[in-house]
């Protein structure tokens, strides 16, 4: 199993440097980045500033969508980054939320989001793609052919078969063992039945972590639920409350959720926590003592996650990342 860590986008970049040097030498093979740009500062910048201070530890959007990226900037700016870091790239896609809804537009059809990975992914391979309402295909001259993965975000059942269709691998931001084993079998399905090996196919739970009291923990963490809730809401709005195309649990939190801000999209001073118990954070995030977290991790390991990817912004970054370098990640070796 691999470990990654996701910085949001406000860490002052001198003490970002630091950390994903420590988190490198502590066995975190994978950094991944919100790409919300008008909540957060452009996270492509940071990563090109990560990428010069690590040596073998990958990077990406987590995630990145079709509507705020323009495809041919897009796959020039992957393509880059893959040169630059040698080879040390992927991308986590999905079909947009806060970097789209701050704006007040609608995430993007599934199709068009199948149809931006498969042309960014056949440009950084060098390929000719025919795009849209371009009068000519378009080629990189400059490429060397890299294959560059692709995550797809989902928790709906289309969203689910795109991802395991058309991506590499598959991001669930939640931490709770027998969701993330029912949505990531559907994946695994829907990839079977198109004719894909799916042998080595990803799973990354994304989550915050945090080590110590569970009190003190539980109420820094409040507001990941309920921007998982986002994405949930969505589900209960297009299938209903009562759809068995998703599992009950998944759906049942939200039942008195009022709304939410997006102007303060994973922030614990989201006006819209209310709905949150104290028993959906244990389940959706990896809390309480280096103990409890490795015997979480092996149950979310068994339900199929390939990588714990933990969300750096619940406080106690530092600390954190040293407890899984000493306690944790050893165990999983």
């Amino acid at each position: 199993m691999e470990f990654g860590i996701c910085f949001k986008g406000f860490m002052e970049p001198g003490r970002m440097k630091a950390v994903v040097r420590q988190a490198e030498d502590a066995g975190f093979t994978y950094c991944w980045f919100y790409d919300s740009h008008i909540l957060w500062r452009e996270s492509f910048v940071s990563m090109a500033m990560c990428m010069e201070h690590t040596e073998n530890m990958k990077f990406g959007p987590c995630v990145t969508n079709p509507n705020t990226r323009d495809w041919s900037h897009a796959a020039s700016l992957f393509g880059s980054l893959a040169k630059q870091s040698n080879g040390r790239f992927e991308i986590g896609v999905g079909r947009g939320d806060s970097a789209v809804r701050v704006m007040g537009k609608k995430p993007a059809p599934l199709a068009r989001m199948e149809e931006f990975i498969h042309a960014v992914k056949a440009l950084v391979r060098g390929e000719e793609v025919q795009y849209g309402e371009c009068p000519a295909p378009v080629k990189f001259p400059w490429t060397e052919e890299y294959d560059l993965p692709a995550w797809v975000a989902a928790y709906g059942p289309k969203a689910l078969s795109s991802a395991g269709r058309v991506g590499d691998g598959l991001i669930l931001q939640i931490a709770e063992p027998t969701i993330v084993k029912w949505l990531a079998d559907q994946a695994i399905k829907a990839g079977r039945e198109a004719g894909r090996d799916m042998s080595d196919y990803k799973v990354m739970c994304a989550a915050p972590a945090l080590t110590g009291e569970l009190n003190d923990s539980i109420e820094k963490v409040k507001w990941f639920p309920a921007m998982v809730g986002n994405h949930v809401a969505d589900i209960v709005e297009r299938y209903g409350s009562d759809t068995d195309q998703v599992p009950s649990s998944l759906t049942s939190y939200i039942k008195n959720r009022k709304g939410y801000d997006y102007s303060k999209h994973g922030q614990s001073d989201n006006p819209y926590l209310d709905f949150i118990t104290e028993d959906i954070v244990k389940s959706f995030c990896v809390l309480g003592t280096v103990e409890e977290h490795v015997e979480k991790l092996k149950v979310l390991e068994k339900s199929g996650m390939t990588q714990f990817n933990i969300y750096l912004d619940s406080g106690g970054e530092e600390k954190t990342i040293a407890d899984y370098a000493e306690k944790i990640i050893p165990t999983f070796n």
